[in-house]
């Protein structure tokens, strides 16, 4: 893979990035790649407006990696507590999928939450049921709390209730 560079995202990305996190996530086009919730998921996994939200939170960042002049993936990182983020919407295009990319985007979101938020702890939610995505973020350092939360929809779909888990990010560089 050529050299990807990682920056913050702007109001200015929302209209690319949009559409690669519904490609990544939902649809057909998702089903080229291991880690989309297609099966599980009809609906849209965000909207151009939330996105924009994100983009304008100080609490949050959303890193863009691009390569060569192509978006390719993204990640946001939210301060939720003192020494606390939350890693979210972890997205790789579908076809670049198993390349690496992955392992890449979750090394600089550490990164950038210890030295942007100066947190020591990184939390996340994954889908119970996508035990091989839970088994590659165990792979990478992250444990579960134990923990559940519930799905955001009604009513309630337990089979889509969400594992913690939880990584140590002492010695994590930028």
């Amino acid at each position: 893979m050529s050299e990807i560079v990682f920056r913050p995202a702007t109001p200015d990305d929302v209209a690319a990035l949009h559409p690669l996190i519904e490609r990544a996530y939902r649809g057909d086009t998702a089903k080229a790649g291991w880690t989309h919730e297609a099966d599980l998921l009809f609906d849209d996994r965000t909207s151009a407006e939330e996105l924009s939200g994100l983009i304008a939170d100080p609490d949050r960042v959303v890193l863009l990696a691009h390569r060569d002049d192509d978006l390719v993936g993204c990640v946001q990182v939210a301060r939720t507590g003192e020494d606390l983020t939350y890693l979210g919407m972890l997205t790789v295009e579908p076809g670049l999928q198993a390349a690496g990319l992955g392992r890449r985007l979750l090394a600089a979101a550490e990164a950038e939450a210890a030295v942007r938020f100066g947190a020591r702890r990184m939390e996340m939610t994954v889908i119970q049921r996508r035990t091989e995505l839970i088994a590659w973020y165990e792979r990478r350092g992250y444990a579960r709390t134990g923990e559940t939360r519930p799905f955001p929809v009604a009513p309630p779909r337990p089979e889509l209730d969400f594992v913690v888990l939880e990584k140590g990010l002492q010695g994590t560089r930028p």
